[in-house]
């Protein structure tokens, strides 16, 4: 069993039910953000199920030098601040370089270590260091096992608040799968495992300058993922996804999620 953590009103891993990690990929404006999020919560609630919401002030990895990287730290944190108070919700955002914590830490209520910085020792060091909960993305080049070596350095400093993500293995170029083995593995360690099912459709660069997606395989491998007994979906969620400015192709609708989160439920419950 995975240790419990508490994220203001929501509880992630131990005997808990499955939970939402949830948003736009990228912070478009401020009433895009609260419509997308207040959605979100209510169909999460509607399902019974803990939500987070998620949503970047800052891509700094997009493949291309022109691509919409967000509104940027201040814009965004203020966003991000305001959607937090006004729906009552735990805050996920990812932060891409030391510089930015001191302000990333007093608005979110989960730090996301990127997928391809995981293996920066002191990034790592300095995240654990807020004393915030870790989401740490597994970048796609790793085994499960090499978690524990991330895992090490953020306990070394302090912290042991740490939720590990699931995000697919690359598979030749511009490929992912999902490995649902890691799940289990990366369970021994004792910390609640989050599977992200849009991210593990993507195809990295697939498309030149931009990432492709095939988001048709986002309900079966959420559904895998909830029958295996991960302890939380991470999944981003767009109302116009063709439209979207970033991660379009793999992202999924509002009735794409509220069907998907329907079964995963009646999943999780015979699960667990």
């Amino acid at each position: 069993m995975t240790k419990e953590i508490k994220i203001k009103n929501v509880r992630i891993g131990g005997k808990n039910s499955i939970i939402l990690i949830a948003g736009p990929c990228v912070i478009e404006t401020e009433s895009h953000a609260m419509r997308h999020a207040e959605k979100i919560k209510k169909i999460s609630d509607k399902s019974g199920i803990g939500f987070i919401f998620k949503s970047s002030y800052d891509k700094a990895n997009r493949s291309g030098f022109k691509s919409y990287r967000g509104p940027g730290i201040d814009k965004g944190l203020n966003i991000l601040a305001k959607v937090k108070k006004e729906l009552d919700v735990p805050i996920l955002s990812d932060v891409h370089c030391r510089s930015e914590l001191d302000k990333a830490k007093d608005v979110l209520d989960i730090i996301q270590i990127p997928a391809f910085l995981c293996r920066q020792t002191d990034f790592i060091k300095e995240v654990a260091k807020t004393k915030r909960i870790v989401n740490v993305k597994k970048g796609q080049f790793l085994s499960p096992w090499d978690i524990k070596n991330i895992i090490d350095k953020i306990e070394a400093s302090g912290n042991k608040n740490i939720i590990i993500t699931e995000r697919g293995v690359m598979f030749g170029y511009n490929n992912l799968v999902s490995d649902f083995r890691s799940l289990e593995i990366m369970k021994e360690f004792g910390y609640p495992i989050v599977y992200d099912a849009t991210h593990s459709v993507q195809l990295p660069g697939g498309r030149g300058c931009v990432s492709g997606g095939e988001r048709r395989f986002v309900a079966g491998l959420s559904r895998a993922a909830a029958a295996v007994g991960c302890d939380g979906l991470f999944l981003e969620v767009h109302e116009n996804p063709n439209k979207a400015p970033c991660d379009g192709p793999n992202m999924i609708t509002f009735e794409m999620l509220e069907k998907l989160l329907k079964e995963v439920k009646k999943i999780d419950s015979i699960v667990k």
